[in-house]
């Protein structure tokens, strides 16, 4: 049988660019944001009600953005457009634009799927097989097929009250399976997605697209993450602000743009298939994270169930390839809800 070959799109984690052209008297500023959506402006299908009342503060009497707006998700369940529809409809405003990837031929791992063992199996026969899954598996071929995979999300938020099993759960148990069978541990091309440096760089360089091309009077040159997880929204943000720091004081090989993250690698699955070289160059002076109290996070509903715990003290739910920093889960800022993150960055920014 001839190799099954597994044509998809690369993605560094969706990346859906605010639409709507802002006026030019209003063009005035230095900061961009990047919003998380599951858990910070829905939960399933049903929008988080603080959702709109945060968005009429970003939009002008037309509908029209007055900030760069960059949507950052890990969810890959369905095509860019339709995500950029639901968002529009949810929030009253001009539809997202979408950003298209390259086609790349590899297995590539999106999103978690509704037959868990069907795909699991799957996934293995092709692994054994070396793309040949109609064949006798004879020795187990090193190394196997390359494999991207660009959600890392242990859990994730939906309607129900208790965090869903999210892709990173997939994986967990796709790489014990593959371990179990073979002996020998998976191994990723890349890992994509949050808290991945590389998803990060990619929304950095949107906003500063989108800033250049609506004509703001000044360049972007702050960011603010905000997100419902503190072990990728806020760990990535985080991260890439550490990136940012150090990016301006010294060269940026993959080990010291990872930002430590990785143990005994020389190429980092959290860079992707920049490695070799250097991740896009960026004026951003800061990356600021800031947390909402909606989705997987809650103030009072954290694991272990004490209070009095900090969230640096709780079971790291990254990615096996990913050795935790429990100061990079320590968000920049606290609130509620994303009405209430908008307008904090409007106090931090001096914004009426």
């Amino acid at each position: 049988m001839a190799a099954l070959r597994i044509w998809l799109r690369l993605k560094r984690a969706t990346a859906l660019r605010a639409g709507g052209a802002w006026a030019r008297n209003k063009c005035q500023s230095s900061f961009g944001l990047l919003f998380d959506i599951d858990g910070v402006l829905v939960r399933g299908r049903t929008p988080i009600p603080a959702a709109k009342e945060a968005f009429r503060k970003l939009v002008d009497s037309r509908g029209e953005f007055q900030v760069p707006v960059v949507f950052v998700t890990n969810a890959g369940n369905c095509l860019r457009q339709v995500k950029a529809e639901q968002l529009s409809e949810v929030l009253d405003v001009e539809p997202p634009a979408t950003k298209d990837f390259t086609q790349i031929e590899a297995v590539i791992l999106f999103g978690e799927p509704v037959r868990w063992e069907t795909n699991l199996q799957l996934i293995i026969d092709v692994l054994l097989t070396n793309g040949s899954p109609g064949d006798c598996v004879r020795t187990v071929p090193d190394p196997h097929l390359p494999i991207l995979a660009c959600n890392m999300d242990l859990m994730w938020m939906a309607e129900a009250q208790m965090a869903r099993f999210g892709h990173g759960t997939f994986l967990v148990c796709l790489e014990n399976i593959y371990k179990k069978i073979t002996g020998k541990d998976l191994k990723y091309k890349a890992l994509i997605g949050k808290p991945s440096i590389i998803t990060y760089n990619y929304a950095d360089c949107l906003v500063r697209k989108l800033g250049e091309s609506r004509g703001l009077d000044a360049p972007v040159c702050r960011l603010y993450a905000i997100g419902d997880n503190p072990m990728t929204d806020i760990y990535g943000a985080n991260l890439y602000n550490r990136y940012i720091q150090s990016a301006h004081k010294l060269p940026v090989p993959a080990k010291v743009a990872a930002g430590g993250m990785l143990e005994g690698q020389e190429e980092v699955p959290g860079i992707g298939p920049v490695h070799e070289g250097k991740l896009a160059g960026s004026a951003i002076e800061s990356c600021k994270s800031i947390l909402v109290c909606t989705g997987v996070y809650s103030r009072h509903e954290q694991l272990p169930c004490d209070p009095s715990v900090s969230v640096t003290e709780t079971v790291f739910h990254g990615h096996r390839d990913f050795h935790f920093d429990p100061s990079l889960v320590e968000p920049s800022f606290e609130v509620q809800d994303v009405n209430e993150a908008v307008d904090l960055v409007f106090r931090e920014e001096n914004r009426d």
